[in-house]
């Protein structure tokens, strides 16, 4: 017979998991461009790679503490997860994901700035308590307002260079804002009937699968016209202008495509796609960016 320890993954994988690494790196990969933009040439390496260690500190300690509060509900949400598999205890969570947050902070405040810790605290503290404990309970609209805790990684990455708060790295951390509502909300339909067992109030469960689909769509023509913004403030050039056109019709068709399908694997189509979307976006604000100082 095999027994439940037998299968248990080793404890540094449950760890691991506890950090959510494909979250964590999309976040790094859009400090990194934040960074990058902040900057004629190449930033500071030390700047550089202090920050986004603290900035990844950070975020891991943020998805742990989601892992710990949200347990209960992974039971029937995501049931594979180390807590609700047993794996790990909770006290050790909350042990693991306090020594990420104070290791973060120090990380940042002894070698890059105060501003840069004061704005990756708010976040981790916003995302891991306010939308994890009262946001996602709360409101329909909990994607919408939490999204503003999740769209900060290009502003800290920029911070974390350059000390200030520029115009354009708020409009890097606006596109992630409205990008957010779009992006999870495929995921929501998808598990609507898990998210009404357990009572989280996310739009599909309220309003409904079809009102949720109709929101997609606004959102994404809404985040097509966001996208534009860097060109249009002349932090972007024809490359980027190509792309975010390029990309935003993409959202916008499979936003449509929704609309008529509505079954859970377009939903999840849509879902990947917007992981694609944002990936390449920011992907070509970084190719427009040293384009232009080459010419």
């Amino acid at each position: 017979m095999v027994t439940r320890a037998a299968i248990a993954p080793s404890s540094w994988k449950s760890y691991l998991e506890l950090c959510k690494p494909n979250v964590v790196a999309e976040m790094l990969f859009t400090a990194v461009v934040g960074m990058l933009l902040a900057v004629p040439g190449m930033p500071p390496l030390d700047k550089l790679g202090y920050g986004l260690l603290g900035i990844a500190l950070a975020a891991a300690s943020a998805a742990a503490i989601n892992h710990l509060i949200d347990q209960k509900i992974d039971g029937v949400l995501n049931p594979q997860r180390p807590l609700p598999q047993h794996y790990l205890r909770s006290p050790d969570v909350f042990s693991f994901a306090a020594v990420l947050g104070v290791a973060s902070m120090l990380v940042l405040v002894l070698k890059v700035n105060m501003l840069t810790a004061i704005l990756t605290f708010a976040s981790l503290f916003g995302y891991a308590i306010v939308y994890t404990l009262w946001l996602k309970r709360a409101t329909p609209q909990n994607i919408v307002i939490g999204g503003a805790f999740g769209a900060t990684p290009p502003l800290l990455g920029w911070c974390a260079i350059t000390g200030e708060i520029h115009p354009h790295a708020l409009l890097l951390a606006l596109i992630i804002f409205v990008w957010t509502p779009p992006h999870f909300w495929p995921l929501a339909i998808a598990k609507q009937e898990r998210y009404a067992l357990v009572n989280i109030p996310m739009l599909p469960v309220t309003h409904g699968a079809e009102f949720t689909r109709l929101q997609i769509l606004l959102y994404a023509v809404l985040l097509l016209v966001v996208t534009l913004l860097p060109y249009l403030t002349g932090m972007s050039g024809l490359i980027y202008l190509f792309a975010a056109l390029l990309l935003g019709a993409g959202f916008i068709y499979f936003a449509l495509l929704m609309r008529r399908h509505t079954d859970t694997k377009t939903a999840m189509r849509t879902f990947w796609f917007s992981i694609i979307y944002i990936t390449l976006l920011f992907a070509a604000l970084l190719i427009d960016h040293y384009v232009r100082i080459a010419l």
